[in-house]
């Protein structure tokens, strides 16, 4: 068995139910909320199940470091969530580079995204109706109320679902005869309880929908989505396996739709469009392949052209031909030139022809006037980085992840840069941190003892290494069989 599922397996089998059969024990004293659900797992467990799955997640399964993608997909899941049942509206993002159409939620507040759920989305209403979908079953909290309705079965329905998920992401045949096998053997209650709770999500992610302003027969339609891509496909959608969709259902929310007024105003927006542009950039087979669908778009009849044009300069920038980039995007810059996306763009193809002072002038002013924008924060590391400033992009990048301690991306440019800067402690010490957050424990712990080595003489890191390396110790040992 691949390590990493082992501690996803291991991980979600350690939750804490009544589980005889796998000798395991319950040894902490969970506080009860007031709902049914939390003297089964509070809201604390929930989170630290969350954050070491999301960990495993990562360490088996290509994830995306695109920073416009998961700007732009934090921000519409903010939106949505305004929206939502969801009292606690903190969540964590995963992008997972494949070309299925799949969404998850996970405890915690985890949420997980294929990038070919925007190719299979027609609109933004579309894609939020998945996005919203995911926010109830979070909101109604199914993954504690599963492992309540489940506390006498000897392998947890949901458990070996949410191990499964990790196989299918990663384009394994063995993840789907996983979930196949999963939802066969599971109880006819246990299937009558999944039903409820995927017609409850479908019912509130549907009153979300609404609410946020989109267009309710999003929802059906986006389920009849895949049922075509079931019809025609021998292996469905990932999505389907894990949220089964009948035609009742697919009825049941186009009833519930029929109740409002169609809104097609905010069905879509702009920076879907680019967005399902950026997509196609990243999962075509090479950039001149990418071209040419772009230059074929502009060619013919096209409702968004300016997502084919900034797709266009997209891909022509991934070939390296900056000036043909710049072409392609001048047009939109000129039309638009406050927006965001084609900002980073038009900076992409600066560091494309290695205009390195150029684009750096360029990111410290945007910085100036959003210092939270994503995006900018990372193309300015990347800038530091790319064109010799070694030490500035280590404080740069130190500043930052003391603000967000769990980015994966941003700890792996500090340990690059820091090594370039010559400080080998802080190599070994972002190193550590990169592999806690893609959970990969027993490298996190060779690159904390390594650091621990070199700082002898200085007792308060010193102390900070070896608490951390006292954590990832305790990690490690609670997912070990």
């Amino acid at each position: 068995m691949n390590k990493a599922l082992s501690l996803v397996l291991s991980l979600l089998l350690s939750l804490p139910v009544s589980l005889p059969a796998l000798g395991r024990t319950n040894d902490l004293n969970l506080p009860d909320f007031g709902d049914t659900s939390s003297g089964i797992v509070s809201y604390q467990e929930e989170k630290r199940l969350g954050q070491l799955f999301m960990r495993s997640y990562r360490a088996q399964v290509p994830t995306s470091d695109d920073p416009l993608l998961i700007n732009y997909l934090r921000e519409l899941i903010g939106r949505l969530a305004q929206h939502s049942q969801l009292n606690n509206r903190n969540f964590e993002l995963i992008i997972a580079e494949n070309a299925s159409m799949n969404a998850f939620a996970a405890p915690g507040n985890v949420i997980g995204v294929h990038t070919g759920l925007f190719t299979y989305s027609q609109n933004e209403a579309q894609l939020a109706s998945v996005l919203t979908h995911e926010l109830a079953h979070l909101s109604q909290r199914h993954y504690a109320r599963r492992l309540e309705q489940q506390r006498n079965m000897t392998i947890p329905f949901y458990t070996a679902l949410l191990a499964s998920l990790v196989l299918a992401a990663s384009g394994s045949d063995g993840g789907i005869a996983a979930m196949a096998a999963t939802q066969a053997a599971a109880a006819d209650a246990s299937l009558r309880f999944s039903r409820q709770n995927e017609q409850e999500a479908d019912r509130l992610g549907i009153d979300t929908l609404i609410d946020a302003g989109y267009d309710p027969y999003a929802a059906p339609d986006m389920f009849e989505q895949m049922l075509r891509a079931s019809r025609y496909s021998r292996r469905p959608p990932d999505f389907l396996l894990t949220h089964p969709v009948t035609e009742s259902r697919v009825a049941d929310a186009r009833a519930r739709a029929m109740r409002y007024p169609r809104n097609g105003n905010t069905q879509d927006s702009l920076d879907f469009q680019l967005m399902n542009a950026r997509v196609q950039v990243l999962q075509a087979e090479n950039a001149q392949q990418a071209v040419d669908i772009f230059k074929s778009e502009l060619a013919g009849d096209n409702h968004t052209p300016e997502a084919s044009r900034y797709g266009l300069a997209l891909a022509y920038s991934k070939m390296g031909d900056a000036e043909a980039g710049a072409k392609a995007l001048a047009p939109l810059l000129k039309q638009d030139p406050n927006r965001l996306v084609y900002q980073v763009m038009d900076i992409d193809i600066d560091l494309a022809a290695k205009r390195y002072d150029t684009a750096l002038k360029k990111l410290r002013t945007g910085l100036q006037h959003l210092p939270n924008y994503y995006p900018f924060n990372v193309r300015y590391a990347e800038a530091l980085m790319n064109s010799g400033h070694y030490q500035s992009g280590a404080e740069f990048l130190s500043q930052y992840v003391r603000k967000d301690t769990e980015d994966p991306y941003m700890w792996y440019l500090l340990a690059e840069v820091s090594g370039l800067a010559g400080d080998v402690l802080g190599v070994h010490e972002a190193r550590a941190e990169y592999f806690i957050q893609v959970g990969v424990y027993d490298r996190a712990i060779v690159q904390l003892r390594n650091a621990l080595k070199l700082a002898p003489k200085d007792k308060h890191r010193s102390a900070i290494l070896q608490e951390r390396l006292r954590y990832v110790e305790r990690l490690l040992s609670e997912l070990d069989f």
